[in-house]
């Protein structure tokens, strides 16, 4: 796609989440975008988003289940760029029309006390990593889910639209990140009644290889992770969609219970 495609499209996402509006699936309108024009999108976007006065606190990964690449007919994650205005504390009410479909995901977090770039293996991973705690992640959507046509949203989509990033609330309960991870779960409540449970196993069967993997992916465009960063290793369940006045409580294995309402 031309650089004035790009430009045209980053800021049409950037002024939908400022207004609180959806675009048209951006798949539909540009069928032959690729992988690599999604990319750009979202980098043009993030440059934006700088400008505007954001800064940056990490990175989030998305679509490591099995489950929902195969939704998507996709065989690797993708990733965004988490802001400080995304922070939310524990226990938070959101504030109604902050965003336009808010859904929630439970993972691990991984805050870095080191830098990694380039191929690095797990065990690097685990020696930059300072420790990890539970949190929740809100989604949200500045692209239609399905058009007119009822077409569905791609993953173009989802990445040019910063891989969905919405909110982050993060957990107080610090695990190392040398133990086994793989049965670290949670529990997931939606105004009392359980919505979804899992495995942190459900993300690459190691949520570590999560933060291999986005290592390796933002080398190719010359960028690292940084000491002090906070990364997202994916969702462990399906994101439960939070309607107005919903209360969300996620259990994570007795360790500690994260929620927020909207």
């Amino acid at each position: 796609m031309r650089p004035a495609e790009v430009e045209k499209i980053a800021l049409a996402l950037f002024e939908a989440e400022r207004d609180r509006v959806q675009v048209a699936l951006l798949s539909e309108t540009f069928p032959g975008m690729t992988l690599e024009d999604a990319y750009r999108m979202q980098s043009a976007l993030i440059r934006l988003k700088m400008a505007s006065g954001r800064s940056q606190i990490g990175w989030k990964i998305g679509l490591t289940s099995r489950a929902m690449q195969q939704a998507l007919q996709i065989t690797a994650p993708d990733s965004g760029v988490l802001f400080d205005d995304m922070l939310f504390a524990n226990g938070a009410t959101i504030a109604p029309g902050r965003f336009i479909e808010p859904h929630i995901e439970a993972e691990l977090a991984f805050v870095l006390k080191a830098p990694l770039a380039g191929n690095v293996s797990r065990q690097q991973v685990i020696a930059a990593t300072d420790h990890v705690v539970p949190a929740l992640e809100i989604l949200d959507t500045r692209i239609r889910r399905v058009s007119e046509n009822g077409v569905r949203r791609k993953v173009t989509d989802t990445i040019a639209d910063n891989a969905a990033n919405a909110g982050i609330i993060l957990g107080k309960a610090r695990l190392d990140p040398a133990g086994d991870l793989r049965w670290q779960g949670a529990i997931v409540k939606r105004d009392g009644v359980v919505e979804e449970t899992g495995l942190a196993a459900g993300v690459l069967d190691d949520p570590v290889l999560g933060i291999v993997w986005l290592a390796e992916r933002l080398a190719q465009q010359g960028q690292g992770l940084e000491a002090g960063q906070v990364v997202l290793s994916g969702s462990f369940i399906r994101p439960i969609e939070c309607p107005p006045g919903c209360q969300i409580e996620a259990d994570y294995a007795g360790l500690e219970t994260i929620s927020c309402q909207f």
